[in-house]
């Protein structure tokens, strides 16, 4: 940092001396610049930090290791209160705020959620697919291999990469035997189910590479295949001996919401308003059932060329929405990125809760797609400020990504999607009461009030239809995610209602300067804040600052 200072303070002074020449200038210098630019530094420092070292080729979340961190963790953060944000700008002082959610959930994580130690799921290293956020869905070691990443055949460097995080499998999962020393027994339970996937995944993996059996890879491969077979009968054993609680409690909830999600809600606020919404789902479900009467039910797509013709029909139909009723800006890799993702056919007796819907209408899920023109944006124009161009850590971006997903599709509807097709209002109806039940059976769960099994129960049965009906593998996936990462389960909802409480405060704050809402304007400055906590987007969109940021 000294180095820029006095290459900067050289220029500064070459400036001077020439304009001297003519007439005197002084020259002020902004050090609100220096001290934020001394913030990406120590930002860039915390984020190397965060990232365990090596042993034996895996990620090391040994207590040992912890330990002789702690101290230097305690150093990072000193020195991040140590700075005085009072007078640098909005943009500026909520980047602050952002690092300190971080480190405020690194501390969490090492005091309470302890994943290394609590959930066996924190080791599965495979992964086949991009998540629809910005990184994967829970709590998730730093050592995954991203199989979808790779590009077949494998060659070069990228091989020599595979190959390593093949190879560091066996030794991460000896380590996890000496590392899972918790009780709480659903999270271990539900974790040897993440290994039995990852153990089909190596299987899928080495079929799709195609490899001799003496290939260095191919051995690699049977190598983790064996020891995920191996961990996997492991954790059968020891979980007949588990018996504590996997929820984190009431108390530590509402901490985790508010200081690492930066979700201004308790345990007992967020209770009230998913049952809210759960209630109003309902209602207003059967008052458009109601105006649709007389209505012909929706048409499910039920062959390959049906569902073409659907989905196809739909990225027109979406996409000519939001440019046609000046919703967004609409840019040329929104398209592209919404076709990557529309589905693909499933026959009508084995369809999840989402295919359902898709087999009807695919406009409510796509709504809901938004996700993707999110990644699509943090690609091609990445924030300008370096602490929000990467995803943030412990999924602290799920009030924005999930939130604004969720409330896309009821907004989207309420702008006018279904002007053609009203039935597919009833869609968006079903998929909130489902989003604020599913919610709402973790946070029984957190509190250890409700087992998984029985918060499950609360998911499908008010879920309309009985669309969850036949939902064992989506139902199980979700309430372990939620279970495993606090306050993700709710933010599909809690997120949606602090979104349009930005919304109510940005349009009030229009009418009295005299000004016009616009949604595109809305949604395209709600958009260029980055995937930051909804409560962070709010002060920079409206000026209000949260309470208690001091």
């Amino acid at each position: 940092m000294m180095k820029k200072l006095l290459i900067f303070l050289f220029f500064i002074g070459c400036n001077t001396t020439n304009n001297s020449l003519t007439e005197k200038k002084s020259v002020s210098i902004d050090y609100k610049f220096f001290e934020y630019e001394e913030l990406v530094n120590l930002f860039y420092e915390w984020r190397e930090f965060e990232k365990p070292p090596r042993l034996n080729g895996a990620p090391d979340y040994t207590k040992k290791r912890f330990k002789e961190d702690h101290e230097k963790f305690l150093d990072l953060k000193n020195r991040l209160y140590a700075f005085d944000i009072s007078n640098w700008n909005i943009s500026n002082q909520i980047d602050w705020h952002i690092i300190k959610a971080e480190m405020n959930g690194y501390e969490f994580n090492y005091s309470v959620l302890k994943p290394w130690e609590r959930d066996p799921a924190f080791y599965q290293t495979i992964w086949m697919r991009q998540s629809d956020v910005p990184a994967h869905e829970g709590p998730t070691n730093h050592g995954v291999l991203e199989f979808w990443m790779y590009n077949l055949p494998l060659d070069g460097d990228y091989k020599k990469k595979f190959q390593n995080e093949m190879m560091s499998i066996p030794s991460f999962l000896i380590q996890a035997r000496d590392n899972l020393k918790g009780n709480a027994k659903e999270l271990w339970v539900a974790g040897i189910e993440n290994f039995r996937k990852q153990f089909n995944n190596l299987n899928i993996i080495k079929s799709k590479l195609n490899l001799n059996k003496n290939d260095n890879i191919s051995v690699a491969i049977d190598e983790a295949k064996i020891a995920t077979q191996n961990f996997i009968e492991w954790l059968e054993n020891e979980s007949k001996n588990k018996t504590g609680p996997s929820g984190i409690g009431k108390d530590n909830y509402t901490w985790y919401q508010q200081n690492v999600h930066l979700v201004p809600l308790t345990w007992e606020d967020e209770v009230r308003l998913l049952q809210r919404e759960l209630d109003r789902a309902w209602a207003s479900l059967k008052l458009e059932e109601h105006n649709n009467r007389d209505l012909p039910q929706l048409i499910s797509a039920d062959t390959p060329e049906e569902f073409k013709k659907l989905t196809e029909n739909g990225v027109k139909r979406f996409m000519k929405f939001l440019k046609e009723k000046d919703i967004m800006t609409v840019k040329d890799n929104m398209e592209p990125a919404l076709r990557e993702h529309m589905g693909k056919f499933v026959p009508k007796e084995t369809r999840n809760f989402f295919n359902i819907g898709l087999h009807l209408d695919p406009l409510p899920l796509y709504s809901h797609f938004v996700h993707w023109f999110d990644l699509a944006m943090m690609r091609d124009e990445p924030h300008q400020s370096p602490i929000r161009r990467e995803a943030l850590l412990y999924n602290i971006f799920d009030s924005k990504n999930e939130g604004y997903a969720t409330g896309a599709e009821e907004m989207f509807m309420h702008a006018g999607l279904y002007e053609d097709s009203p039935r597919s209002k009833e869609i968006v109806w079903i998929m909130i009461a489902q989003r604020a039940a599913r919610g709402l059976g973790s946070l029984y769960a957190h509190a250890n009030e409700m087992t998984m099994a029985e918060a499950g129960n609360v998911h499908v049965k008010w879920t309309p239809r009985g669309w969850m009906n036949r939902e064992p593998h989506l139902l199980q996936f979700e309430q372990h995610l939620y279970l495993r990462q606090p306050g993700y389960g709710t933010s599909y909802i809690t997120g949606k209602y602090l979104i349009e409480r930005i919304m109510t405060e940005y349009a009030e704050k229009l009418e009295k300067e005299g000004k016009i809402f616009s949604l595109k304007e809305f949604f395209d400055a709600f958009n260029n804040t980055g995937n930051i906590p909804v409560e962070l987007v709010r002060w920079e969109m409206t000026g209000n600052k949260p309470k208690n940021y001091e």
